[in-house]
């Protein structure tokens, strides 16, 4: 059985080494460790091997599966790197790579954007202030009455420090006429929060835009060109 077995070993060797594909390699390893192959087979035999001699038998069977088994292994790598060189030949791998889609800015952030550009083309410094304001800043700046319904709990989320989330970003508008002197000509955008009961078209929060234009010579005409102009050119004529 010894030289039944060598020889199986050099015959599955010579078939690996032989097969040109991974086919031809899945072929040869069936054929000598699949259910029916000739290694499987004589394994199969070593009940009917002397006593004394099965463990050396079981021995050589192992050694001989260890070694066909390694090989196709490595042989395998190979034919595998083989394929993957054909793949690429005659792809030219300097050429630049395709541009992978990113994404792309929200309606909102481009329609946001358009205007601050447009406003800032008109002579507007973009102006920002916290969105966590305090009571002054937020209401009593503006003249907004103790009982106003705005000023309840039920409209504005307050902190139990006092603070609350801005309802408008009006309150940019107070500080900046706290730190400049006129002629300010400023716009606000930013996010305003109010309990609003959440639907298909309302949020806690949502986005404003504001102008404060404060000088001797500003007068209602003013408004009146600066508004047309601004629509004309966020929607076209």
């Amino acid at each position: 059985m010894k030289e039944q077995i060598e020889a199986i070993q050099t015959e599955a060797l010579a078939q690996i080494s032989a097969a040109a594909d991974e086919r031809a390699l899945d072929d040869a390893r069936v054929a000598v460790l699949g259910k029916k192959g000739t290694l499987t087979l004589v394994a199969a035999g070593i009940k009917d091997v002397p006593k004394e001699d099965k463990a050396a038998v079981g021995q050589l069977l192992n050694a001989a599966r260890t070694a066909i088994t390694a090989v196709l292994e490595e042989k395998q790598v190979a034919l595998r790197e083989i394929a993957d060189r054909a793949a690429l030949a005659g792809i030219d791998v300097t050429l630049p790579a395709r541009q992978v889609a990113v994404g792309s800015l929200h309606p909102l952030t481009l329609i946001r954007d358009q205007a601050i550009g447009i406003l800032r083309r008109m002579g507007f410094a973009l102006a920002d202030g916290p969105e966590i304001e305090d009571e002054f800043h937020c209401f009593d700046a503006l003249n907004t009455p103790a009982d106003h319904p705005a000023r309840n709990e039920k409209d504005t989320f307050y902190f139990d420090s006092g603070k609350l989330l801005r309802t408008h970003t009006s309150s940019v508008q107070v500080r900046t006429m706290e730190t400049q002197t006129p002629p300010i000509r400023i716009i606000a955008p930013g996010s305003a929060y109010r309990r609003d009961e959440i639907d298909a078209t309302h949020l806690s929060v949502f986005n404003q835009l504001e102008g404060l234009y404060v000088g001797t010579d500003v007068s209602l005409p003013d408004l009146k060109g600066t508004l047309e102009y601004f629509l004309r050119e966020l929607f076209g004529t």
